[in-house]
């Protein structure tokens, strides 16, 4: 039994197979509670409670959804494509969840460190609109498939702004390893990406703030969330793509929603906010014992995580839902050239200015 478990391949496998599991179940009981936090922050700026009576303060509202959701009764139109009808929510899901493979949460602490990071995320969140084509395809319904067009429509207009935003980013950290972006953030704020990595950058301040609100900007468009909802409008397409699903597959389809949200707060805190660094220098930490740490930093990366999630539940609450003309007016003929011209001026700076 020793021998089997000294084996390097079965060790990697274990370690491995660990870090998976730890990572989905704190992603899951994230969004428990950040749920929660979305529907608080909704009815605060409403002057409403919110959700306040199953457990303490309505803690357990998630977890009481959840049971609810699992125990009804899955229904399936009778010309729906059974087949394609419940692979759509498992495609969704699990391409919510493979993304954060890639997203280092302390020195260390990722899945999968890999040199083309951000590569790997980029693909993972443009395939994700492949469960919602075929939800909206399989329920043989007009609405779903109407919704299921604009969420496409709308998740690959933003994709290509997000694009060349990230590539802002890849010139001033000269990688694409999530990990590396990070530790070139390390040390006091201003080192952040947002203020243009570092004193010595100063002058792509503007340039780097103008990045930083076009990606959350272009966040809430990715992930169909409030002023952005036009695939689940409910004014026009009853619920958009998922109109036709109820049970577990309507939850796995909002669980990979609420992921993909997180996921997006993740990627503007390690792109432009320094991940788990905490914005001044952290040599103190040499002395504790490397879990404890990491522990803080990690700590510190998901405290930036709920300031973003924050900043997209206050949206929701406050700005007026965009017409769809509109939406494609921002995303081709404002952010795409606007991104365009970011991106030629940081690597003009990285090119002739005085650091080159």
């Amino acid at each position: 039994m020793s021998e089997f478990f000294s084996n390097p391949a079965v060790t990697w496998t274990l370690l491995t197979t660990g870090g998976i599991l730890l990572v989905v179940i704190w992603v899951l009981l994230s969004l428990a509670f950040l749920l929660l936090a979305d529907r608080k922050i909704w009815a605060g700026v409403q002057m409403r409670k919110g959700p306040n009576v199953v457990g303490p303060f309505g803690l357990l509202q998630s977890f009481a959804d959840f049971f609810k959701f699992v125990l009804k009764e899955i229904i399936i139109p009778a010309g729906a494509d059974k087949v394609v009808f419940i692979l759509a929510p498992l495609l969704s899901l699990i391409l919510a969840f493979v993304g954060w493979a890639a997203v280092p949460f302390a020195p260390g602490w990722v899945v999968s460190n890999i040199n083309v990071g951000i590569l790997y995320l980029l693909a993972m969140s443009s395939l994700g609109v492949y469960g919602i084509i075929m939800g909206g395809w399989a329920s043989n319904s007009k609405y779903p498939f109407l919704g299921a067009l604009r969420s496409a429509a709308q998740m690959v207009s933003y994709e290509v702004s997000i694009g060349l935003i990230i590539i802002t980013v890849i010139l001033l950290a000269g990688s694409m390893n999530l990990s590396t972006i990070v530790e070139a953030q390390s040390g006091w704020f201003w080192n952040w990406n947002v203020f243009g990595g570092g004193l010595k950058n100063i002058v792509l301040l503007p340039v780097m703030v103008i990045a930083m609100g076009m990606f959350y900007i272009s966040a809430l468009a990715e992930t169909n969330r409030p002023p952005f909802d036009l695939p689940e409008a409910e004014s026009e397409l009853v619920a958009g793509y998922q109109v036709e699903y109820s049970s577990t597959p309507y939850l796995l389809f909002m669980v990979a929603e609420y992921s993909n949200i997180v996921l997006m707060c993740a990627m503007i805190s390690v792109l432009f906010f320094g991940g788990w660094n905490p914005g001044f220098p952290i040599d103190f930490l040499k002395t504790w014992p490397t879990f404890w740490a990491n522990l803080l930093l990690a700590i510190v990366f998901f405290a930036k995580i709920c300031f973003w999630f924050f900043m997209i539940a206050m949206a929701k609450a406050i700005v007026p839902r965009y017409r769809y003309d509109q939406l494609m007016r921002l995303g081709w003929k404002v952010f795409l050239p606007t991104s365009l011209v970011l991106v030629a001026l940081v690597a003009a700076w990285r090119v002739f200015g005085p650091g080159a």
